[in-house]
């Protein structure tokens, strides 16, 4: 039986769609004769004791320029919909949190994925704290001296904010530099929030491996090498996607974290993995559906939809 899908993302129009997964994964829904309605999270609203959404029917295409079809404008209770889709891109700021608690009162009548509460509660760069066996040395603070006994114990490390996201606002700190004590003044006043510290992984320059699980099991791997004299492997910013074959650490990685995703709700999901060791688990909106199609011939966004289906069953 078809499902009703509302899908709350940034604006389709200007999307690539040999990359986006959020398009993707309308494009299977709507090939398993699922009904796709679709709303930006400005549009999201509370009133007066209903979760509402003002948006539009919508039907997706791949023809690049004419990739989408929109109905009539309309509201929608979203407690009427089977599934809702918690889609569009970080910065994780006060606006998407508060999204996630709204998202949260229609529990009970429809699935959300990921879970609002637990992507609340574990932000990508956070929920990795509960593995600590499992990644670099990692410090989490805003304070400037323990900055620096970090970096005097670790030497090089990469310093990021701790809500960013496509790699934006990331810095290697080689052991001889100079520039903490800048970085946290430019950073402090922008927010108020923590930084992120991390050892520097050499291994970066073999590829930083995007692993994606589905409702807490392992489906593949790609492989994000950076641009030459880049530390970002992300694609946003020039990383190049291969493909690449899961390790025996990989494994042990998903098997460790695997199980607490599936617990919470997490149905899709992209960790990040350099060298031996887990450095981001990507709940919010994670990418890299299509990159692995392309090289595994493996049906992703596929396997994510049987997941869900199977919990609405």
């Amino acid at each position: 039986m078809g499902l009703k899908v509302a899908i709350q993302m940034d604006p389709i129009g200007p999307i690539d769609i040999d990359a986006d997964s959020t398009f993707r994964i309308a494009e299977e829904a709507q090939a398993r004769g699922h009904t796709l309605f679709y709303y930006t999270p400005d549009k999201l609203s509370w009133r007066e004791g209903r979760v509402m959404a003002r948006g539009w029917p919508l039907e997706v295409r791949r023809e690049k320029g004419n990739h989408f079809t929109l109905g009539e404008e309309q509201d929608a209770a979203l407690a009427d919909y089977d599934v809702v889709w918690l889609r569009q891109d970080p910065p994780f700021d006060m606006g998407y949190i508060t999204t996630t608690h709204i998202l949260d009162l229609i529990r009970g009548s429809t699935l959300v994925v990921n879970d609002p509460f637990w992507v609340r509660n574990y932000p990508e760069k956070l929920l990795v704290l509960k593995f600590p066996k499992l990644t670099p040395p990692t410090l989490i603070a805003r304070d400037l001296p323990t900055l620096r006994e970090f970096k005097k114990r670790h030497g090089d490390m990469i310093l990021k904010p701790l809500y960013g996201n496509g790699g934006a606002g990331v810095f290697r700190l080689p052991e001889s530099d100079g520039n903490l004590a800048s970085l946290h003044e430019l950073f402090a006043g922008i927010n108020r929030e923590p930084l992120i510290a991390q050892k520097f992984l050499p291994d970066v320059s073999k590829g930083d491996k995007r692993i994606i699980l589905v409702d807490g099991e392992a489906v593949g791997a790609i492989n994000r090498v950076p641009q030459a004299g880049e530390t970002r492997s992300n694609m946003h910013v020039g990383g190049r996607a291969e493909k690449v074959a899961m390790t025996a650490r990989d494994r042990e990685i998903c098997e460790a974290i695997g199980p607490l995703l599936k617990e919470k709700g997490q149905i899709f999901v992209g960790i990040d993995v350099i060298g031996d060791y887990l450095t981001e688990i990507n709940v919010t909106s994670p990418t890299g559906i299509q990159e692995l199609e392309r090289f595994d011939g493996t049906n992703v966004a596929g396997a994510i939809w049987e997941a869900i289906e199977a919990r609405r069953a």
